[in-house]
């Protein structure tokens, strides 16, 4: 049976993409509106490494618990409403902590923050599966995972440009809430190409389910009972803490061991979060065979673990270090789209936002702990210790890719057909 999101034009398909793929964006920017400014936060409160690791920390926690809750409210009352809440948390999340007296206050706000960023991964992905062509799934997977990573790419520059500049990390954090305000203004005007009539069936076959309706794999839980559900969630954890470990201190540990300075350090994250959207370009390509997922995952991630290895064991001139981000970032986009499709395929008919709901709260996980590993590791000096530590990560997640290929696999009923 043909489905009406198999023969949508070319122009709705790039206006739905687009418009989720903004948001993405800005929710990942939203995840680095603070770690770049800890140099100023840190003095201005008196902050040891580990407590402003705890920062990301109560962010993540939050996210975790929340966005497992979002997939079964974005199931229930559909994908539009939770966006606009989840935009609108993060802006008044912002403010808050460019307005924050005290630590503690921050930290307040860093939850109310986590809570805003909890909504995307569930109310995204239930888009782009119901309305988006299923042959053109892979390259809105590509496009929403190059969106994630210029955002995480541009945050950086942008508070860290406008603390240098104004002197103030309070005046960064304001401009973070007037640019989400912007956006959540754009998505309210094209909110046409996010709604999905329950009577649409979704991309590949499967019917999108209408607010408040059992899944049609059974009950609302009866997905938890997949293997494959939970390897994909492992496989996001130990992700999420290589990721995190990039994100917060990695940076300045590979400037500690091979001399970079610290405004080259700075520009490190930015040029891995750039190469791994370009490596997701190439990666939508590759995924058109969902059949090879899995290996396109162990070889991107391969790569990644390599240069790790090479940071953490060799001796490199400064100039070299950013170019080594850039071809681990390029490896890990790479594996992006793929490792989106391997989710899909675990993914019962009609509990999309459910299954990505728990299995990326997996991500939440491991960014919550990762900057407490690592920000203990740095204050213990043990500099080369966090990119071992990244590099065991992405060893962990080749082996991890495959067990999830294997469990969706041998999984009996619509998971397994999926």
């Amino acid at each position: 049976m043909a489905t009406l999101a198999a023969q949508a034009p070319l122009r709705e398909d790039a206006s739905t993409i687009g418009v989720v793929s903004i948001a993405h964006g800005l929710s990942h920017f939203c995840q680095l509106m603070v770690p770049p400014l800890f140099p100023w936060i840190g003095a201005s409160f008196g902050l040891s490494n580990t407590r402003l690791g705890l920062l990301m920390s109560v962010f993540f926690v939050v996210s975790f618990c929340g966005q497992a809750l979002a997939g079964f409210v974005v199931d229930r009352h559909g994908a539009p409403r939770v966006l606009y809440g989840g935009l609108g948390l993060l802006g008044v999340a912002a403010l808050g902590l460019g307005a924050s007296p005290s630590y503690a206050v921050m930290l307040f706000f860093m939850a109310l923050a986590g809570l805003g960023n909890c909504v995307f991964h569930p109310v995204d992905f239930s888009i782009l599966n119901a309305r988006v062509s299923a042959s053109r799934l892979g390259h809105a997977y590509a496009a929403h995972g190059i969106s994630g990573n210029l955002g995480w790419a541009l945050a950086p520059v942008f508070v860290a440009g406008i603390a240098h500049a104004t002197g103030s990390w309070r005046a960064a954090l304001f401009s973070v809430a007037g640019l989400i305000g912007l956006v959540l203004a754009g998505v309210w005007i094209f909110r046409s190409w996010l709604v999905v009539p329950s009577a649409q069936p979704a991309a590949g076959g499967h019917a999108a389910a209408a607010p408040g309706a059992l899944a049609s794999a059974g009950g609302r839980f009866d997905f938890l009972r997949l293997p494959a559900v939970w390897s994909c969630f492992g496989f996001f954890l130990v992700s999420a803490l290589a990721l995190g470990a990039i994100q917060t201190f990695a940076p300045v540990a590979a400037g500690r061991l091979h001399d970079v300075p610290a405004a080259q350090v700075a520009v490190c994250l930015s040029i891995y979060m750039a190469c791994a959207a370009a490596g997701m370009v190439l990666g939508g390509y590759l995924v058109r065979d969902p059949s090879l997922s899995a290996r396109i995952v162990a070889g991107g991630f391969g790569v990644s673990t390599a240069v790790a290895l090479l940071i953490a064991l060799g001796s490199w001139p400064a100039a070299m270090v950013p170019a080594l981000f850039g071809v681990m970032g390029l490896g890990a986009g790479i594996a992006g789209p793929s490792r989106d499709l391997l989710v899909r395929q675990a993914t019962p008919p009609g509990a999309t936002g459910r299954v990505y709901g728990v299995v990326y709260s997996g991500l939440d996980v491991g960014m919550t702990i990762a900057p407490l590993v690592f920000g203990a590791l740095m204050d213990a000096g043990a500099h080369r210790g966090v990119w071992l530590g990244v590099a065991l990560a992405q060893l962990v997640l080749i082996a991890t890719a495959f067990n999830v290929k294997r469990n969706w696999r041998a999984a009996p009923g619509p998971a397994a057909r999926a």
